[in-house]
């Protein structure tokens, strides 16, 4: 919204005439059973004075306050949509619930790329927590940072933890990754070129890949070399993620666990000899 249709519309609220119970129950009953859009728009106009007063509260959230009050217009419509006239309570009051928790629920979707608040604890905390550390900041008595995250959490029923949390994503905008940042000497770079990667370089990744089919194709060829009751052994005993037990290998096979023991050392050194036959400079691959 810009600068002159927020003017526009403070100021047709402005003009916009104060409603008699008698007149907003009629014109809610009008747009609930009948659809009249010239009703819902008199009913509408005539609150956006509340709506306005509900957005300035919410303006230290470094949001435009324009697109605060169309949100706490939207939720306005909602509450003509839910209100019931018979009910006998006054639509300012009914509609002041929607209006703030619309304007909330944007103020939440974007004051950070981070998103917060989705319990209900969490979005009191959210929206009390200046509030809260600016009181208990004003007693004579000073407190620690953990001693007014304790007051602040018993206050609204939350964990200390998450006080802290908060605060901390209080204290700070998002900083974009590809903001500019200045040294001494007057050369500029983005923040993304100071952070550090853990992860390996991309050679370094097809080194380890390329080296690892080798190995595969090398082992696989070398397999041939063996029975198909030296194969199997091998497989289950070492090729496996659960290596089987000598004891089970036996059981499976008919015979004795040292007989399974003599098979597999003799299908080690088979395996062992055609390894390095095929690449006598890879005694690395030996065991």
């Amino acid at each position: 919204m810009s600068g002159s249709e927020k003017r526009q519309l403070v100021q047709a609220a402005m003009k916009a005439p104060y409603l008699t119970r008698e007149e907003e129950r009629e014109l809610a009953v009008q747009w609930r059973e009948h659809r009249d859009k010239k009703a819902l728009e008199k009913l509408s106009l005539s609150h956006m004075r509340l709506v306005i007063a509900v957005a300035s509260r919410f303006r230290n959230f470094g949001l435009n306050l324009g697109d605060l009050i169309q949100e706490g217009h939207v939720g306005l419509l909602e509450a003509a949509a839910r209100f019931e006239p018979e009910r006998e309570v006054r639509f300012s009051t009914y509609a002041t619930w929607w209006i703030r928790a619309s304007i909330q629920d944007y103020i939440l979707r974007n004051w950070s790329i981070v998103r917060g608040g989705t319990s209900s604890s969490q979005k009191a905390l959210f929206f009390n927590l200046r509030r809260l550390r600016a009181k208990l900041s004003n007693n004579q008595t000073p407190l620690t940072d953990s001693e007014l995250h304790l007051k602040i959490a018993d206050a609204i029923g939350v964990k200390q933890s998450d006080v802290a949390l908060m605060s901390a994503r209080l204290s700070g905008p998002d900083t974009s990754l590809n903001a500019p940042v200045t040294d001494s000497e007057g050369s500029s770079a983005d923040r993304q070129d100071f952070l550090v990667s853990e992860a390996p370089l991309p050679d370094e990744i097809v080194t380890v890949n390329i080296d690892a089919e080798r190995r595969r194709k090398w082992l696989w060829s070398a397999l041939k070399v063996l029975s198909e009751r030296e194969l199997r052994i091998v497989k289950e005993r070492r090729l496996s993620e659960e290596g089987a037990t000598l004891e089970s290998l036996g059981a499976k096979l008919g015979i004795s666990k040292e007989r399974v023991r003599q098979i597999e050392s003799r299908a080690m050194e088979k395996l062992r000899s055609a390894l390095l036959a095929e690449q006598p400079d890879k005694a690395v691959y030996s065991t």
